[in-house]
């Protein structure tokens, strides 16, 4: 068997075993009523932090490579 399928299979086989039913999740009472505060949804522009940038020629790499080599003899 292939290990993928044994690792898929031990949970469902696990919580088969299982005592007790897992508790509910459901909030109780009213929720409309609830006092509890949400802020309100503003809209913000998915392209709000767009910058346009052309494309370059490529710089010359050598002083780029010079200037960040450290000091001192490579030997």
């Amino acid at each position: 068997m292939k290990p993928i399928f044994l690792v898929a299979t031990f949970p469902l086989l696990a919580s088969g075993c299982a005592a007790t039913l897992p508790p509910d999740v459901i909030a109780p009472g009213d929720l409309a009523a609830s006092q509890a505060e949400v802020r309100p949804l503003r809209y913000s522009s998915p392209v709000s932090g767009y910058t346009h940038r052309a494309p370059v020629d490529p710089k010359p790499w050598r002083n780029q490579n010079d200037a960040q080599a450290p000091e001192g003899d490579a030997s």
